[in-house]
């Protein structure tokens, strides 16, 4: 008798352990996770609604558009990652995630009109714009809105028409139902990334384990620091929610064929979200894209940074040259020799083919 009570007591004792370490371990990490999207947020309050937005690095302009379960801070993460030195990059949160609220219209067309008015407080004209995952059809919309915003667009694994694919199948219910508990509670999350990594990195991050299992230490680390980072994740799940309502409206391909800038697609064939065949898609449609697809790698690329920051670079470094030709011969050209009406992208075509630019794609 007096064994087994110790052996329960001591059982007891382990527990108590064991959950205090847990409790202190996690009220560390949100803490600093709170203390960091505090810190390095910046806020713009417009008439039309407050945004949140940050920035990073010093040079030409970058607007980059963060996937599902980001912020801004996902945002200058892989901004960083592929875009790289030389650029400063602007990554704003988009609607229902951390800082910028939830509008009653948060479809696609409206959250590309909130980065028009987030350039225009930052006084910034043309500039490329990054689209990561779901933040794809406020890329894509962002560009036949507002053409003359848009100097080039890069779309990287990205959620659009025809959304379905290779992993894209309807969640078991309970998956569904552990990814609701998991999404609902900063605390439960927390401790899923510690209990379940792997399933979150297959079904939350899109990419297969065994894939991160042969990553090089530096791909694995930015894959620890994108799971971490979605911390706190109650303050991303009204826009975690409306991811699915912006996917569902995915049932028609958008105009495609009026995109007329430089376009960079990237995707890998074994994306978890099935974004391949939206890459094939974009590129059958937009004319003179550039498709650059990998066989493996996952949602997250893995493997190919330097392959896809190097495609990036020599993309933009084109684009650059471009607009530096186009701001030649709009000045030789004179307001007066342009038409009422006419795109400044429409001009741009033009004298890209008589100076006979390369794009290099």
């Amino acid at each position: 008798m007096t064994t087994r009570h110790n052996r329960a007591s001591a059982t007891a004792a382990i527990t108590a352990a064991a959950t205090a370490f847990a409790v202190t371990a996690y009220q560390k990490d949100i803490r600093a996770a709170r203390r960091r999207i505090e810190s390095e947020g910046q806020l713009t309050d417009l008439p039309q609604g407050p945004i949140e937005f940050g920035e990073s690095g010093d040079g030409p302009a970058v607007l980059v558009i963060h996937g599902a379960g980001g912020g801004f801070d996902q945002g200058l993460d892989l901004g960083r990652e592929l875009v790289g030195d030389g650029y400063r990059i602007v990554a704003p949160s988009r609607f229902g995630y951390l800082g910028t609220p939830l509008p009653r219209d948060a479809s696609a067309e409206a959250h590309a009109d909130a980065h028009c008015r987030l350039l225009d407080a930052l006084k910034l004209g043309r500039v490329p714009v990054v689209g990561i995952s779901a933040g794809g059809p406020s890329a894509m919309q962002f560009c036949l809105r507002h053409p003359d915003r848009c100097a080039a667009l890069i779309l990287v694994v990205p959620l659009a028409y025809p959304a379905k694919g290779v992993g894209a199948g309807p969640p078991s219910p309970w998956f569904q139902a552990m990814l609701t508990a998991i999404s609902s509670s900063d605390v439960v999350f927390w401790a899923a990334t510690k209990i379940a990594r792997a399933a979150l990195i297959k079904k939350i991050l899109g990419t297969p384990i065994e894939v991160v299992r042969r990553a090089k230490p530096a791909d694995r680390a930015l894959i620890e620091k994108l799971l971490r980072d979605i911390l706190p994740i109650s303050r991303r799940i009204a826009g975690l929610r409306n991811e699915g309502a912006v996917a569902a409206t995915l049932t028609h391909r958008y105009p495609l064929d009026q995109i007329r800038i430089p376009t960079l697609i990237i995707g890998p064939e074994d994306c978890g979200y099935g974004t391949y065949l939206s890459c094939l898609d974009i590129a059958a449609h937009i004319a003179g894209a550039r498709l650059v697809t990998f066989a493996t790698g996952g949602h997250l690329l893995v493997g190919h940074s330097a392959a896809v920051r190097a495609e990036i670079d020599d993309f933009l470094t084109s684009v650059r040259e471009i607009e530096q030709v186009a701001a030649v011969g709009l000045d030789h050209l004179g307001e007066r020799d342009v038409a009422p009406g006419v795109e400044h992208g429409a001009v741009l075509e033009e004298i890209t083919r008589e100076h006979e630019v390369s794009l290099r794609l």
